[in-house]
């Protein structure tokens, strides 16, 4: 049977401010609070909460048949937090309906995959256990920043448990072969993947009120008569997007929800099923590996990483930021923690491209690319000035990865404890179980003999009066 697997994608950016070369040393906030808060109300009214509701209706109507992802930045979840608290209450009604289930993704949206390992896996974990802490389940698919895989992130998502994650269904990389299968992981089987239909999730995401578009205008029962149509053992149609394209970039006046509304319905009629990543890559078997050995993502035409690190500009302020992540990774400065997430997000990366996509591209405060790796820039002279000084430069690279080890030992020799203390504990219990139990036998022998005398008293009683 045919099923749809519907994903959709919460981030938010942390708008930086203006920071000049002067500000170095004395000034060590970097945000734009009115941005970040009235960039936040803007999405969330236009946009998360129209279209949370909307999920949350399709849910309850269904009973069960409608089945929807989700993934959110911790980033993005530390704005809602503030901001819009609205959001996260219609989150959790969403949970609430069984009908959704919510992805792991890097807590900063960063480009740690491609740079350091542990700080890769530091975020993951952490946003893993945020997940599970809001929502009541750990997540057991990943989505990675602008779904950017390769065959060696691949094998790190595999190691720290996962056994799906959500991928580009590129061109460059498939050839040939459909994105309408399971996939896996070449250097780790046991890891498949969910390969976005670029073309359908496009459809919707940037196409559907454009006037000017062949299909214009798209209605729900042509959109699953393109899926149904389709070769029949093509069986997992995925379709992956951004939340904010419900409002934003397809504005509520083009009846973008009532089209989503409809699709339940109208593949019903066609036999066609909705999905969560989970049970997919449960039920269903992967046909092949899948060969990525350079880094692909969802965004531009090429679907690569150049967006963010294709120019000069883009490759030095990445290199130092992450010239400093050993000593941020033993840093607990709970300010310089903060900051590295906000710093690492891909979008500080995205603003300095020099690409002409010929899609318009939201710079926000900068005039242009050179204007924000300045300011960018600007803002990580202070940053590691405050960390060289909780961890001097003079400390070598020798030392510095002698103390990670350290670190590392220690961390591998407490959770050895933990385990020990556990089994004692449990060891504990049961003894203490075994003890109770013949406590409690003793008590009911005791009681059981009380209560034969008491019977049997009478009796002999009788007799003597006899």
């Amino acid at each position: 049977m045919r099923t749809i697997c519907l994903y959709f994608e919460i981030h938010q950016i942390i708008h930086l401010k203006r920071y000049r070369f002067f500000d170095i040393g004395t000034d060590h906030y970097y945000y734009d609070d009115y941005a970040n808060e009235t960039g936040m109300n803007e999405v969330a009214e236009r946009s998360y909460i129209p279209a949370l509701n909307t999920l949350i209706e399709m849910a309850k109507k269904s009973e069960g048949a409608f089945k929807v992802a989700l993934s959110i930045s911790g980033v993005a979840l530390e704005q809602l937090e503030i901001h819009a608290p609205a959001v996260i209450d219609l989150l959790h009604q969403l949970n609430d309906t069984g009908c959704c289930e919510f992805l792991c993704e890097p807590y900063s949206h960063g480009l740690s995959s491609l740079a350091n390992e542990d700080c890769f896996r530091e975020e993951v974990l952490r946003q893993r256990d945020k997940m599970k802490q809001m929502f009541g389940k750990e997540p057991k698919v990943f989505r990675n920043s602008s779904l950017i895989y390769s065959d060696e992130i691949g094998g790190m998502v595999a190691s720290m448990g996962f056994k799906g994650m959500l991928t580009e269904g590129a061109k460059p990389v498939l050839g040939w072969k459909s994105p309408h299968y399971v996939y896996h992981c070449n250097q780790a089987p046991s890891l498949k993947l969910l390969l976005r239909d670029f073309k359908l999730s496009d459809d919707i995401s940037l196409r559907f009120s454009n006037s000017e578009w062949a299909e214009y205008p798209l209605f729900a029962d042509k959109y699953i008569s393109w899926i149904d149509a389709l070769p029949q053992e093509e069986q997992v149609i995925n379709i992956f997007m951004e939340l904010a394209a419900l409002g934003m970039a397809q504005p509520l006046s083009s009846n973008i929800l009532e089209f989503l509304k409809a699709l339940p319905e109208c593949a019903k009629v066609k036999g066609i099923t909705f999905s969560t990543p989970t049970e997919i890559v449960t039920k269903l078997k992967s046909v092949s590996q899948l060969d990525v050995p350079y880094p692909m993502s969802w965004v531009d035409e090429e679907r690569d990483t150049s967006s963010w690190l294709g120019n000069i500009l883009q490759r030095e302020a990445f290199n130092k930021l992450y010239s400093v992540a050993e000593r941020v990774h033993l840093c607990d400065d709970r300010r310089i923690k903060q900051d590295w997430d906000y710093l690492q997000a891909s979008n500080n990366f995205r603003f300095m491209t020099t690409k002409n996509t010929g899609i318009w591209l939201n710079r926000g405060i900068y005039d242009s690319p050179y204007d924000a790796f300045t300011n960018y820039m600007n803002i990580l002279g202070d940053f590691i000035k405050r960390v060289d000084s909780l961890y001097p430069i003079d400390v070598d690279n020798e030392e510095l990865n002698s103390l990670l080890t350290t670190i590392k030992n220690q961390g591998e020799e407490i959770a050895d404890l933990q385990k020990e203390v556990a089994k004692w504990h449990n060891k504990a219990e049961k003894e203490a179980v075994k003890t109770s139990k013949k406590v409690v036998a003793k008590k009911e022998s005791a009681t059981k003999k009380a209560v034969k005398k008491a019977i049997t008293r009478p009796q002999k009683t009788a007799k003597k009066e006899e």
